[in-house]
């Protein structure tokens, strides 16, 4: 990790640049996949697949008999350890529901909100250099609890032409009503149009590279929603000598093992707690299976040392990290005044993977600085608020005059008028 000694705060916005591509570098590769689908279907999915993905599919719809010889391949342990997981989100997300708004708001006027399912909702989960099983459980629980009709998941098949059994798994126990055996930008697109196997949908949910997300991105010019511009991980530590060094190693290289464009950062008001953790890091990077990977996205991170908590603090700010762990003598400073953050962990013994698998927050997170203006997936992102009111012919004449007059100060006749002809009838 490169390390960067109080920075001034004009540079701060160079120093924190994410390694990835703008939209521009990959918009026209998106474009492209997305015309050929739109036109051609499954066909154009076919050809993708085979493209990107390097196998050749018959059929891409994953089939019961597959699901059940999935079940027996995932070991009896990994079974308990999802089961834990699911029980954990599950409490969470119900915890999460709301009961109807209700309020009169003038004498025969009531006005309330109720919460109702998107219909129809397309997950889409990575199974590329990590099969992220536990990303079905936190997209397809909250979909689940929301009651939403069509749960579609999309993940893109290995060279044998299978999808990982621990997704499978999974989406079976999850309520996943279709699974299908495609993935990168060519899911995306299924999802914005539709295809003979790949249904249209509301609203894509899930992580993915760059490309993925930029697809996601440009889905939403063509009517379908989203639930945010979620890409590469990122991991922000703030940490002091109160931190244990091989701790925040280990928790900077769990996001970085997720890919070469992952991004993490040490911020610390303690050279000392950074050269130990420079350390840790070059140990504990020698036992990782994903070295190579882990050691890319390291290249692209920083340790950032800073005068006091303050500066920390508006620096974090600045950034807006998808993941923020805290391990100082001063957390509730942190936890207090933080505003941009996905999540948020604390203290020494809450590493991020906790919240990754089994803790019961959700891990599909804002990345990019979108934590700006993005609040991860929960249970709301599944569902819509729908207003209703009911008036009353004392309500109509207890605010009519105000509708008029208002109406009227705007130049909308026809509105004023709805109102004067029910008024007049009431005289």
């Amino acid at each position: 990790m490169n390390t960067i000694i109080n920075p001034l705060k004009k540079d701060w916005q160079k120093i924190l640049e994410r390694p990835t591509k703008t939209v521009d570098d990959i918009e026209s590769i998106v474009n492209e996949v997305f015309s050929d689908i739109k036109e051609n279907g499954d066909v154009a999915v076919q050809k993708y697949t085979a493209k990107f993905d390097g196998v050749s599919l018959e059929n891409n719809i994953v089939s019961k008999e597959e699901i059940n010889e999935a079940l027996a391949l995932v070991s009896e342990d990994l079974k308990a350890a999802i089961l834990l997981a699911k029980e954990n989100i599950t409490k969470f997300h119900k915890a999460q529901k709301t009961e109807k708004v209700y309020v009169e708001t003038a004498n025969g006027v009531a006005c309330w909100q109720e919460k109702r399912p998107i219909q129809k909702v397309g997950l889409y989960i990575p199974g590329g250099t990590a099969p992220l099983f536990s990303t079905v459980l936190m997209l397809a629980i909250p979909a689940q609890i929301a009651g939403c009709k069509e749960i579609v998941l999309c993940s893109p098949p290995n060279k044998e032409g299978k999808i990982h059994p621990a997704i499978l798994f999974a989406s079976n126990l999850c309520g996943v009503t279709k699974i299908i055996k495609v993935g990168g930008i060519q899911a995306i697109a299924g999802y914005t149009f539709g295809t003979e196997t790949i249904p249209q949908v509301y609203k894509i949910f899930g992580p993915g590279n760059q490309f993925v997300t930029v697809a996601k991105q440009l889905s939403t010019k063509h009517g379908v929603a989203i639930d945010m511009p979620a890409g590469p991980s990122e991991l922000l530590v703030v940490a002091d000598d109160s931190a244990n060094a091989s701790y925040v190693a280990s928790d900077l290289l769990s996001q970085a093992e997720h890919g070469a464009d992952s991004q993490v950062i040490l911020v610390s008001t303690s050279k000392t707690l950074i050269d130990k953790v420079s350390s840790e890091i070059e140990k504990q990077l020698l036992d990782l299976s994903r070295v190579d990977i882990a050691q890319k996205a390291i290249n692209n991170s920083k340790s950032i040392l800073v005068e006091n908590d303050a500066i920390a603090l508006e620096l974090i700010n600045e950034y807006g990290p998808e993941h923020f762990i805290i391990c100082t003598n001063n957390n509730d400073f942190y936890v207090d005044n933080i505003e941009n953050a996905g999540s948020v962990f604390i203290g020494n013994y809450t590493p991020e993977s906790a919240g990754d698998y089994a803790s019961g927050t959700n891990h599909t997170l804002p990345t990019n600085g979108f934590s700006k203006s993005y609040s991860g997936v929960n249970l709301d992102s599944f569902t819509k608020s729908i207003t209703f009111q009911k008036i009353t012919k004392e309500g109509i004449q207890t605010i009519g005059k105000s509708i008029e007059i208002m109406a009227a100060a705007e130049g909308l006749d026809a509105h004023k008028n709805a109102v004067t002809i029910r008024l007049k009838d009431l005289k």
